[in-house]
């Protein structure tokens, strides 16, 4: 077990510097940056610090393109790819590269391309980023000289010190490999130091030796150019590790990158929230109110979503329950395991949620909280039942035939099927944040429900009393 931290301790440990100085030289340096942004997100939560930025959810080349033509610096494409198999999120990930290069080079304008996929370090690493290296360089005018991973998103309480990642809970720091997250049944990893984290997911190619850090000392001496050197050093794809404490840190840190690009360096990245709205320069806006999303009030009720099953969701949903004017229908998923009567479930909980929204009631519909377990040596027929339950439960969104006041959709492979097979969104604008870390869309004319608040609620961001105060906020 790695030794518990305070975070009051620690952050005594690291005096912050004035921000007016770092605003200062990022200001004198970020106008030089010329690089197109794509963010490509593995899930729909990492617009969770970002506003008034465009998300597309497929990446045809005329996408991308739309993508390189837009006034803003970034842009997201939703794709998904913590819910797809290796081989799928591998064909994705080529794809989207090589229309990227070729779209870059059209454009004559040079870009970034960034994996967002800090689902607490869970997710297609070092798939993603590999894949998308061996393809650029295939093309022969980029070769990358390494890989910069950045997981620090304060929102969601995931903080680097010493190279180590922590998760904040009630005040102290629990290193990441020793939380719910690192025991998922895909993606669970052992390390939370972010060297030997990166050691066993590339199954040694990168040692923990050879990982070079970015320290929280450097950062907050404002010593740039130690920083500046310490990047253009690395080569062969060398995996850079930066340590944050706050958004600062990670201003700081792109002031030495922007630095190291212009001096000829080519990264590739797996990242956080935080860095894209940083180098993508997204200024900071208050969080979104009621009438900023509610433009104009129907006799219709709300409808939330709740799949996620980590414990943080379970807590925020029963914590939702304490409101009386909200209808809650469970949805018993394991009754995929008997055709019929799934789909005389699916047409109840749809025919409920239908009837008490158009009454004006909002509805919570969510997952039976236990996990379909199927045993060991099963995980191929529970990921397979995990899709069939996923698209019943986007089935009753899409098929819905009441206009909802709102969405709100908890969890992040959730949120992704209402948006993208439910809502159907194609392209939407990110408005903000409804509360840290949980952004909000604007669905798109060709959407199932146009120009509606959908409230992208992560499964382990917040408080628990935070889906039942976003709830409530909508409901004033």
């Amino acid at each position: 077990m790695t030794t518990l931290h305070c975070i009051a301790d620690v952050t005594s440990a690291y005096p912050r510097i004035d921000s007016n100085e770092i605003k200062k030289k990022w200001a004198e340096i970020r106008p030089s940056f010329k690089h197109k942004i794509i963010v490509l997100d593995d899930d729909p939560t990492g617009v969770q610090t970002v506003h008034n930025v465009s998300v597309y959810t497929d990446w045809s080349e005329e996408t991308i393109e739309k993508g390189f033509l837009e006034d803003n610096d970034i842009f997201f494409i939703l794709t998904n790819s913590r819910a797809y198999s290796a081989r799928e999120t591998e064909t994705i990930h080529h794809d989207i590269a090589l229309r990227a290069e070729k779209i870059s080079e059209k454009q004559n304008r040079p870009y970034l391309i960034i994996s967002r996929g800090d689902s607490t370090l869970r997710g297609h690493y070092p798939l993603e980023t590999e894949v998308m290296r061996d393809t650029i360089e295939s093309a022969g005018k980029t070769s990358f000289d390494g890989e910069i991973l950045m997981p620090f998103f304060k929102e969601g309480g995931r903080l680097t010190v010493d190279n180590i990642h922590y998760v904040l809970q009630d005040d102290i720091l629990m290193p990441a490999g020793e939380t719910e997250f690192s025991k998922d049944r895909t993606f669970g990893y052992k390390s939370s130091h972010l060297g030997e984290w990166i050691e066993e997911k590339t199954n040694g190619h990168f040692k923990k030796d050879s990982v070079t850090s970015i320290s929280l000392e450097s950062i907050r001496r404002l010593d740039i150019q130690k920083i500046v050197d310490q990047l253009m050093q690395v080569s062969q794809f060398g995996k850079v590790v930066v340590n944050a404490l706050e958004e600062e840190d990670i201003m700081i840190f792109s002031i030495a990158l922007i630095q190291a690009i212009q001096k000829g360096k080519h990264f590739m990245f797996r990242t956080a929230a935080t860095f894209t709205k940083v180098i993508g320069n997204i200024s900071s806006r208050p969080i979104l109110t009621r009438s900023e999303l509610i433009e104009k009030d129907i006799d219709t009720g709300g409808l939330i979503v709740v799949g996620s099953h980590v414990q943080k969701t379970t807590e925020q949903l029963n914590a939702l329950q304490s409101l009386s004017s909200i209808h809650f229908i469970e949805f018993d998923c394991h009754l995929a395991l008997h055709k019929n009567a799934f789909q005389q479930e699916i047409h109840r909980v749809q025919a409920e949620a239908e009837e008490m929204v158009s009454k004006g009631v909002t509805t919570a519909i969510y997952t039976k909280r236990e996990r379909l377990d199927l045993g060991d040596g099963m995980k191929e027929e529970e990921l397979k039942l995990s899709v069939e339950i996923s698209e019943a439960v986007t089935s009753i969104v899409r098929n819905f035939t009441v206009r909802p006041n709102y969405v709100i959709a908890k969890g992040g492979i959730t949120s992704s099927d209402v948006g993208t097979k439910g809502l159907q969104v194609k392209r939407a604008t990110v408005l903000g944040q409804i509360a840290p870390g949980i952004p909000v869309w604007k669905t798109g004319e060709e959407s199932t429900f146009p120009h509606i608040p959908y409230v992208i609620f992560p499964g382990n961001v917040g408080a628990v009393t935070t889906l039942k105060e976003v709830v409530m906020l909508l409901e004033k």
